[in-house]
């Protein structure tokens, strides 16, 4: 195995996962600015849209999961081409 090509830097490091506020904690380098308290102590925070404990694959359940309010940017954006809106408007 090749010597010196893994980083130094790996901390105690909390993930979250933001859509079932599920916390786990691992040793990671990821750069983060945010911090988390867990049991008294305080971690670098990671934010995830996704883990373990919320993929369909793990679960076995699906679920529709709009974070960032993507759903109502497309509708929103396309509502103009909406036939349904120009025959309200032409009325």
């Amino acid at each position: 195995m090749r010597k010196d090509i893994h980083p130094d830097n790996y901390r105690l490091v909390a993930f979250k996962d933001m859509s079932n506020d599920d916390v786990f904690i691992t040793k990671s380098t990821a750069e983060t600015r945010e911090t988390l308290e867990v049991d008294g102590v305080e971690y670098p925070l990671v934010k995830l849209e996704i883990s373990r404990t919320s993929h369909p694959f793990y679960t076995g359940k699906s679920k529709l999961i709009d974070t960032a309010g993507r759903i109502d940017k497309f509708k929103n954006k396309y509502k103009k081409f909406d036939k349904k809106e120009e025959q309200k408007e032409e009325k």
